[in-house]
């Protein structure tokens, strides 16, 4: 799943554990869902930093005047 997805699925479980008309167990498995969900975002994350890092480094070469 993308970083949208997997964002839009989070609200969609915070508004079904905010409502309370779930059970202890479904709340669980949300939890547990959402826990997995925040995972995968974050790993989507530094994967995006890192490649931001590498192409700010590219642009820098591609930039700099010789003295």
């Amino acid at each position: 799943m993308t970083f949208e997805e997997n964002t839009t699925r989070l609200e969609e479980i915070l508004k079904k554990l905010e409502d309370g008309k779930i059970t202890l167990d479904e709340a669980n498995k949300l939890f547990t869902e959402a826990l997995a969900l925040s995972k995968q975002n974050y790993e989507l994350l530094e994967k995006s930093k890192g490649q931001i890092t590498v192409l700010n480094s590219e642009l820098e070469k591609l930039t700099e005047k010789p003295l």
